[in-house]
Formats: structure tokens, sequence, C-alpha cells
């Protein structure tokens, strides 16, 4: 079985045979972000497939952003190459969870915190704590957090 990574360096190779610049060019870059993770820190290791994934929906995240960015600032152009680098990163990622599946989630994780004696604002670092191994790569931190808050009325 191969990992994600030796799968990405697969398909980059690929993409260069091809010359799909676009693929090339967005496959570099995120190879990129994960050796830049992977020598991090204290002692140079190979990351799992999970911190890849972590690597990579930072990457995703990026591009949102930018994207977003480039719309505001009049530049659909750029906002355009933006999520074409999006679609790539994304044959990477698990599949996004929908709002449903997410709101299930929280729901749930309310529930576990309330039967644990956490409830209100102050059960946000255990609701979270329950949701985040579920919900990495699969959601965004941001939007996950704000669904705990109002779930937990704060």
């Amino acid at each position: 079985m191969t990992s994600l990574k030796e799968q990405m360096q697969s398909d980059l190779t690929s993409a260069m045979k091809s010359e799909d610049e676009l693929t090339k060019a967005t496959l570099r870059m995120a190879l990129a972000a994960v050796t830049n993770a992977e020598v991090s820190g204290k002692q140079a290791r190979q990351l799992s497939d999970d911190e890849v994934v972590s690597v990579l929906a930072g990457e995703a995240k990026k591009r949102r952003e930018a994207a977003q960015s480039y719309d505001d600032a009049g530049a659909p152009e750029r906002a355009a190459r933006e999520r074409a680098e999006l679609g790539v990163l994304e044959r990477y990622l698990p599949q996004q969870l929908t709002d449903a599946e997410l709101d299930a989630m929280v729901d749930d994780a309310v529930r576990q915190a309330a039967e644990s004696g956490q409830t209100g604002p102050a059960a946000m670092g255990s609701v979270m704590k329950i949701l985040q191994p579920l919900t990495r790569g699969r959601a965004d931190g941001a939007a996950v957090a704000a669904r705990v808050r109002a779930a937990l009325g704060s």
C-alpha cells in the first residue's frame, strides 16, 4: 500500500509527463509543504498519512482564502487559478462533511460533554477535543468552532 505522499509523487511524475502545468505546480507546492513539515521540529521524520492530510488541509484553506481575497480585490483570473489549485488538492483530501453530518457530529459531541457534566460555553474545549479527530481534514476548524459555539449558546 502506497502512502499519500508517495501517491502525490507518482501523480507529479504523471503530470510532468502529460505536461499538466496546473497539477504539476500544485503538487510541487503541496509536496514542498509536506517536506517542510517533515523537517520542522527537532528531528526530521516521515509524516503519517493523517499528518499529510493535515498539511494538505492547511494548503487547501490557504487556496480558499486567497480565492476569496482575489474575488474581493476584483481579480477573477487569479481567484480562478486558486480554485483550480484547490481542486487538485481536494483529490488527496477525505470527502468533506456535509452541513447535516457536521451538525449531527456537533450535537453528539455536545451531548457527550453534557453527560460528563460540562455544559454551556465552558464546555467548548471538551467538545472541540471530541470533534477535532473526527473532523480533521474533513471540515474547516473555524466552521466547526462556530457551530460548537452556536450549539453551546455562547
